[in-house]
C-alpha cells in the first residue's frame, strides 16, 4: 500500500510553488486597497521547509485578506533572530511570525525574551507527530504493548533522533519519564533521512521520526511505527498506537503555525484568522499538506493551536533544564 500516493512528486510541487510564490510577492495583492503589506517573518532561508509553507499559506490569504504580504527572512539562534525582530514590530496587524517547535524550545531554552504572553495565534498550518519506531525484522517489540513493557522491565535500548537539543532529544527524555525509567542512550544523527537508513541498518533499536520522514521504509515494510505522540492515531499506520490510549500522557509534534501580536485589535486579529483559515483550506495548500505526508487535520484554529503553544514551552522549558541544556 502506497502511504503518500504523491510522495515522489513533493520536490517538483514544492519547487513549482515557491517560485510561484515568488514570483506573485513581486506585485500588489488585487484589491489591496493601498493597505501596508504584511510582514510574514520567518526564521529559515528561502526554500527551507519554514519559508515554503509560509509561502504556500501566502499564496491565497493575500486573495482572503486582499492585502500585499511579503517574507522577512531573520536567521539565526534558532529562531531567536525572528522573535527578537518580532518584538520590535507594531502591534498593527501586520505582521506575522511564523512560530516553529524550534521557536518554543529556543523560548524554553530562555534565549530569547518574547514571552507566550506577547503573542496572539492566529492558525496552524502544519502538525508532524512524533513517532516511536521500530525495525520490523529484527526488534523483539511487535506491537506497542511489547515496546512499552520492555522499557518498563528495563530493556536498554539506543534511541536515534535529530541532533542534539531538538525536539526529537526531547521527545526521548519526556518519553522516558513518562515511563519512570532513565533517559535511554540518545544517538543523534543529521536528518530523518539518515535516521531511517541507520534503524533499518540496525544502528539503533528505536527511531525518533516523523511519518513523511520514514514514508518509503515504512511502506516497504522494514520499519514499524508503533506509539504516536498525538491525540488521534493516523490512517496509514492503524496498527500504532497513541501514547494517551495507553495510558500514556505524552503528546509530541514538529508543528509550524502563525501568531501576531497580543496587543493587536481583536477584531483584526480574528480577520487574520479568518482569512488565514480560509486560504489554507484551499486546494493547492490542501495539495502541499499531501504531498508532505500530512493531511487535512494540520490546519486549526487560534484556541486549539494558542494552547499547544502553551504545552509546548511549559513543557521543554523545565526538560531542557533537567537534560542540562538550558
Amino acid at each position: 500500500m502506497n502511504i503518500f500516493p504523491m510522495q515522489k512528486s513533493f520536490t517538483f510541487l514544492t519547487a513549482v510553488t515557491a517560485g510561484l510564490a515568488l514570483v506573485a510577492l513581486t506585485s500588489v495583492a488585487a484589491k489591496a486597497d493601498n493597505k501596508p503589506a504584511i510582514e510574514v517573518i520567518t526564521h529559515a532561508g528561502a526554500g527551507g521547509g519554514t519559508d515554503v509553507n509560509s509561502r504556500m499559506m501566502m499564496l491565497r490569504s493575500r486573495r482572503t485578506l486582499k492585502q500585499d504580504m511579503v517574507v522577512v527572512n531573520k536567521r539565526g539562534g534558532g529562531g531567536a533572530l525572528a522573535m527578537n525582530y518580532f518584538m520590535t514590530r507594531p502591534a498593527d496587524g501586520n505582521t506575522i511570525m511564523t512560530f516553529t517547535v524550534g521557536h518554543a524550545i529556543t523560548m524554553g531554552k530562555g534565549k530569547t525574551k518574547l514571552k507566550v504572553e506577547d503573542m496572539s495565534p492566529i492558525a496552524r498550518g502544519t502538525n508532524d507527530p512524533q513517532i516511536l519506531m521500530v525495525n520490523c525484522k529484527t526488534s523483539p517489540y511487535k506491537t506497542p504493548e511489547d515496546f512499552v513493557a520492555g522499557m518498563k522491565n528495563g530493556d536498554k535500548l539506543k534511541f536515534g533522533g535529530t541532533q542534539t537539543g531538538t525536539i526529537d532529544h526531547i521527545t526521548v527524555f519526556l518519553w522516558a519519564k513518562r515511563l519512570g525509567v532513565p533517559m535511554p542512550t540518545y544517538i543523534p544523527f543529521k536528518g530523518g533521512g539518515e535516521l531511517a537508513t541507520q534503524l533499518v541498518a540496525g544502528s539503533v533499536d528505536v527511531g525518533t521520526l516523523n511519518l513523511s520522514e520514514a514514508a518509503a521504509p515504512v511502506e516497504a515494510g522494514d520499519i514499524c511505527p508503533l506509539v504516536i505522540l498525538a491525540n488521534a492515531g493516523m490512517a496509514p499506520i492503524p496498527k500504532a498506537k497513541t501514547a494517551k490510549s495507553m495510558g500514556i500522557d505524552l503528546v509530541l509534534s514538529t508543528t509550524r503555525g502563525f501568531v501576531t501580536h497580543a496587543g493587536v485589535d481583536p477584531a483584526r486579529r480574528d480577520a487574520l484568522e479568518k482569512g488565514l483559515m480560509k486560504a489554507m483550506k484551499h486546494s493547492l495548500y490542501q495539495a502541499y499538506l499531501k504531498n508532505s505526508g500530512l493531511d487535512e487535520t494540520s490546519p486549526l484554529a487560534s484556541g486549539a493551536w494558542g494552547e499547544q503553544i502553551k504545552s509546548m514551552v511549559g513543557e521543554f522549558g523545565p526538560a531542557l533544564e533537567e537534560m542540562g541544556l538550558k
